[in-house]
């Protein structure tokens, strides 16, 4: 079957009132990007000839999210045929399949979007195609409503309902595709003759029958694909959902993952093969893991490289820009940021490392930080090959360890170290025998004349 070129329209003006926000409904994030983020990546991958997404006035922020995907307004905001009329205004005339959706629907799966188009190259040529769900609760659903031959007649609300309609299970899920040849004229009938006042996108159903044209309904096995988010509860629940979907999907790939509701993933989170994960561990975006990685539990990452082979924790923080090389290792409470840590190099225990190299093999102590911000400007530690850092260091920025050299433990550095040398920087230790026992008697003398 020859596929038809594809366009598709997402309705994006809802102000979202329920959440209580001043950000724009369809920019609150599941699994780390804004909800239209994830629709405008699922048509993606059906390669549409064109998108338009229409956004209610003022919604700038909206606009930018999704550029570069044309943006048209809908200035009156009277109903979603209404918003879909404003959307064909950036097809100009675009006679493939249209398919509709909304920009608070975040889980709905290219494969049901397929099914969707498919279905308008089916024998009876149908003008609208409607997704259709079998909820276990259909209460508050418009009903689908099919004729004698098994196509769609209508959609009823469920306020308008008889009791024999009410009794149908199929119901509305919301999405909608077009023959695009068709669609204009179906909008373009929709009146807003109801208690309203608005132009229901459901109404062309019932327009379409009325002008001797074809509907079908397909329907989606899990309903979850098409939940809408209209409060911080549902936003919550979106998010429980596509953590799963996520989670099921690391562990197909051949990731461990110890404890899977405790993982916390973002939506470009990348795991190699053999990867080990322990509980409580959270993937903030732009975060590639490569093969053999074990990772202990609590830890955090963000836009973060790691090289096969590396440990990382537990209760480890990786931060934008670290790069953790080959077998390197990373320990308890230590934290990366903008720095590159190099093939098998140790960074095990209670440090920081910013801005800053660590070079192949080099070990750092306990307690060492490099000093990188001097109130005004970030400045760069450079640590060699093989260097070894005593513990509780301090390595004031700008500063360069050499190949091979040693800090001795307890140190303040702010001068470069050469290859092979040996920097201490602390105060000369002064021992005084009996000292103790000395101050420990005046003072209980002193404590007993008080008595």
């Amino acid at each position: 079957m020859t596929r038809r070129p594809l366009a598709c329209v997402i309705l994006a003006a809802g102000k979202g009132t329920r959440m209580k926000s001043d950000l724009p409904k369809v920019l609150h994030r599941v699994a780390g990007r804004p909800m239209v983020g994830h629709v405008l990546a699922t048509v993606a991958a059906l390669e549409p000839e064109r998108v338009a997404v229409v956004v209610g006035p003022g919604m700038d922020d909206v606009a930018a999210a999704v550029a570069p995907a044309p943006t048209a307004v809908q200035r009156q905001q009277q109903g979603t045929a209404d918003a879909v009329r404003a959307g064909l205004s950036l097809l100009g005339g675009f006679d493939g399949n249209v398919v509709v959706l909304y920009g608070d629907t975040p889980l709905v799966t290219p494969a049901t979007l397929d099914t969707m188009t498919a279905a308008l190259n089916g024998p009876d040529a149908p003008a609208v195609v409607v997704l259709g769900m079998r909820p276990a609760n259909p209460h508050g659903y418009g009903r689908l409503i099919l004729n004698a031959d098994g196509g769609l007649d209508r959609i009823v609300e469920q306020l308008d309902a008889t009791p024999e309609e009410r009794a149908v299970t199929l119901c509305n899920a919301g999405l909608m595709a077009f023959d695009g040849a068709r669609m204009g004229e179906i909008i373009g009938r929709i009146g807003n003759s109801n208690a309203k006042g608005e132009y229901y996108l459901t109404d062309a159903v019932e327009i379409a029958r009325g002008l001797g044209m074809a509907c079908a309904v397909v329907t989606v096995d899990d309903t979850s694909e098409v939940l809408g988010v209209n409060s911080r509860a549902e936003l919550a629940e979106v998010e429980r959902i596509l953590q799963n979907r996520l989670r099921t999907a690391a562990m197909i790939n051949g990731a461990t993952l110890a404890d899977p509701q405790t993982v916390y993933f973002s939506h470009d989170t990348v795991l190699g093969r053999d990867v080990v994960v322990g509980q409580h561990v959270v993937f903030s975006p732009g975060v590639t893991i490569g093969d053999r990685v074990e990772i202990k539990p609590f830890c955090h990452f963000e836009k973060v490289t790691v090289a096969d082979g590396a440990t990382i924790g537990p209760y480890a923080r990786l931060r934008p820009g670290a790069e953790i090389g080959p077998d390197a290792h990373i320990g308890n409470f230590v934290e990366i940021k903008n720095a590159r840590i190099e093939a098998g190099a140790k960074v095990n225990h209670l440090t920081y490392i910013g801005d800053a190299r660590v070079g192949a093999r080099a070990n750092i102590g306990a307690g060492t930080i490099t000093c990188n911000y001097d109130g005004y400007f970030k400045h760069t530690t450079d640590i060699g090959a093989g260097a070894f850092i005593g513990s509780n260091t301090a390595l004031v920025a700008p500063v360069t360890v050499g190949d091979g050299a040693i800090v001795g433990a307890g140190s303040t550095i702010t001068g470069d170290v050469p290859a092979d040398a040996m920097a201490v920087a602390r105060g000369r230790q002064a021992t005084l025998p009996g000292w103790a026992a000395r101050f420990r008697a005046q003072k209980q003398d002193d404590k007993s004349r008080k008595a």
